[in-house]
């Protein structure tokens, strides 16, 4: 009886495809940690907005903390528009790293977006809130809350704070919000400086 023997390709591709989803698995890793402005992060950003966009509309429709994927410990708890920029994103609920991976989160245990005192909303600098760069005083957006309402805010300040020392106060009479970022807008190490554009609320809108 003759033995031959034969080494299928498959394995060949199989150890390809392993060392394929390892090297996707290291640049995931890189670039959450060290690159964050980087083609990835702002690939993942994009798509995740479709899936948010997505389970806003179910929020609005009325199903409590809709998740955009079923693995999500996030849900949708806000619409921001600033439309002399042409921009927009789903906030999600709290400020992890796994919330601001994917779009601007809204901070949990400070005020809701419209209520007394100050609320704070943060994003990296590089996807959702590079907009931020761009901003000015007098310049107006939107906030769509869970129930539809939408709420229009000013921007009244602009100031640059430390992370550990940021002076600003949760407390007050007058509903605001804070988008927060990193600053500066073009270096890519992390720092404790922040960008902060403080709104006060004008109206609701509907």
């Amino acid at each position: 009886m003759i033995v031959v023997s034969y080494r299928s390709p498959l394995p060949r591709r199989t150890r390809r495809g392993r060392v394929l989803l390892l090297l996707v698995g290291a640049l995931t890793a890189i670039g959450a940690v060290s690159l964050a402005d980087g083609v990835f992060i702002k690939a993942k950003a994009g798509v995740a907005q479709v899936l948010l966009e997505r389970a806003w509309n179910e929020t609005l429709a009325g199903e409590a903390k809709a998740r955009p994927w079923h693995w999500a410990d996030v849900y949708p708890v806000a619409k921001i528009e600033m439309a002399r920029l042409n921009e927009s994103a789903i906030a999600l609920s709290g400020v992890s790293g796994e919330a601001m991976a994917f779009g601007p989160g809204v901070m949990e245990g400070a005020p809701a977006p419209g209520e007394p005192g100050l609320s704070i909303i943060a994003a990296h600098r590089d996807t959702h809130f590079q907009f931020l760069q761009h901003v000015a005083i007098g310049d107006e957006f939107t906030i769509t809350k869970p129930d539809g309402e939408r709420l229009a805010f000013q921007i009244v300040e602009t100031r640059i704070v430390d992370a550990n020392r940021s002076g600003l106060r949760l407390e007050g009479a007058r509903p605001r919000v804070a988008l927060v970022t990193c600053w500066p807008f073009d270096e890519t190490q992390r720092g404790s400086a922040r960008f902060v554009a403080i709104a006060e609320l004008q109206a609701p809108l509907s």
